[in-house]
């Protein structure tokens, strides 16, 4: 794809990856991607804000044909995806310097084996003029590594965002043109990467308030001519209240613990509490991990396999507690054969989880009616502590 013009000398460059369902080996993508890099030509200097992954980097180096000159490249995020094709670029512009912070410095040199002299490190809110256009670095940090930074073009009043805002999202529109086509993505963006350092974020949120904000341009997706829907999103994510949901991810082998699922899904939905369920075996991550942005419970429902949960179900949980959801409850269910430590095991894997643990429901085998009953009482429970707390 050519490079495309965003406003006066501002170009979007990068590719759409259309193909790929996996990043990182880890997490899916159903929509694709795109890494984006921008080329800012001032009437003095010329900038070239991030790169591409590198199998992506002919794209990008034959958009760069027609540039005679960079003079910096700026490197938001070293994580490859965006700075693995600086080397490329260095070769084909040996008079450029790589500008990022400090600690993105050694990181770059570890990852990239960039020569130390080819670094110009800045420090949070340094300024530097292209001439008639200026550069603000504003430090980011854990959005989402820790030596992240944003970029502010202060005449153009464009917010360079590299990750923070992003979406993995392939399509030839540059822009969002549909907010609810957006939202999705966002969300999955945000549970996946950014949901662990709720915290943070919230406070790089409030640092970038006293800055006029046109548009955001980040890293992966489609740049926001309306800041204001992606930024009032990330606060509903991180500061909104949690839903009156249960999410339910389980795995089953011979039918048993379907059966508990099955009949704590009705028991829930009969006193009004939504409930979004993820069999284990065919579930998307992704969409687990948007589920438990807001959810108010997690219930986990396992077999037990060899005295322990099924590895399907500590998968889940490991997952649920790297990610750190801001849930304030949690329970599991399940069968088992003759006894083990499902529950201690589980409970032992949530040290992030700031939850109360609803006493859990396991049977021996089969569930008979007293599991059935202890499953009704578990709902009860769910939708009383809901109701308490006016989850919506």
């Amino acid at each position: 794809m050519l490079a495309r013009k965003i406003k006066k000398h501002i170009y979007w460059m990068g590719s759409v990856d259309w193909d790929s369902r996996l990043f990182d080996s880890l997490i899916p993508l159903p929509d694709g991607t795109s890494y984006n890099a921008y080329l800012i030509e001032g009437s003095e200097k010329t900038v070239l804000l991030d790169t591409v992954n590198p199998p992506m980097a002919s794209e990008l180096m034959a958009q760069l044909e027609g540039v005679s000159k960079i003079d910096y490249i700026v490197s938001q995020h070293a994580e490859q995806d965006h700075s693995g094709t600086i080397p490329q670029v260095l070769e084909k512009y040996p008079d450029a310097k790589v500008i990022s912070t400090p600690k993105a410095k050694g990181m770059l040199i570890d990852l990239l084996q960039i020569p130390e002299e080819f670094f110009i490190t800045v420090k949070d809110g340094e300024a530097l003029s292209l001439g008639d256009k200026t550069l603000k670095f504003i430090y980011a940090p854990w959005v989402h590594w820790p030596e992240t930074m944003v970029t502010y073009l202060e005449e153009d009043k464009i917010l360079f965002s590299c990750d923070f805002f992003g979406s993995h999202i392939a399509t030839t529109d540059l822009y969002v043109t549909d907010d609810s086509r957006i939202y999705e993505p966002a969300k999955r963006y945000f549970a996946e990467i950014m949901m662990p350092f709720r915290s943070v974020i919230k406070k790089n949120l409030d640092k970038l308030a006293p800055y006029d904000i046109d548009m955001i341009a980040p890293g992966h997706g489609q740049i926001f001519p309306r800041p204001a829907f992606i930024m009032d999103a990330y606060r509903d994510w991180i500061l909104g209240p949690l839903r009156n949901t249960v999410v339910l991810p389980y795995v089953t082998m011979h039918e048993s613990t379907q059966q508990m699922v099955d009949h704590l899904v009705s028991a829930l939905v009969e006193k009004d509490v939504r409930v979004k369920k993820f069999n284990l075996v065919v579930t998307d991550i992704g969409k687990l991990a948007m589920a438990l942005v807001d959810a108010a419970t997690i219930v986990v429902g396992t077999p037990t396999v060899l005295a322990g949960p099924h590895p399907y179900a500590v998968n889940a949980t490991f997952l649920a507690n790297a990610l750190r959801p801001k849930t304030k409850f949690l329970s599991i269910i399940g069968s088992y054969g003759w006894g083990g430590k499902t529950v201690e095991t589980l409970a032992g894997m949530i040290p992030n989880l700031k939850v109360e643990v609803i006493d859990p429901v396991l049977c021996k085998g089969v569930p008979a009616e007293s599991a059935f009953k202890a499953l009704d009482d578990l709902a009860a429970t769910i939708a009383q502590k809901h109701k308490e707390h006016d989850f919506i």
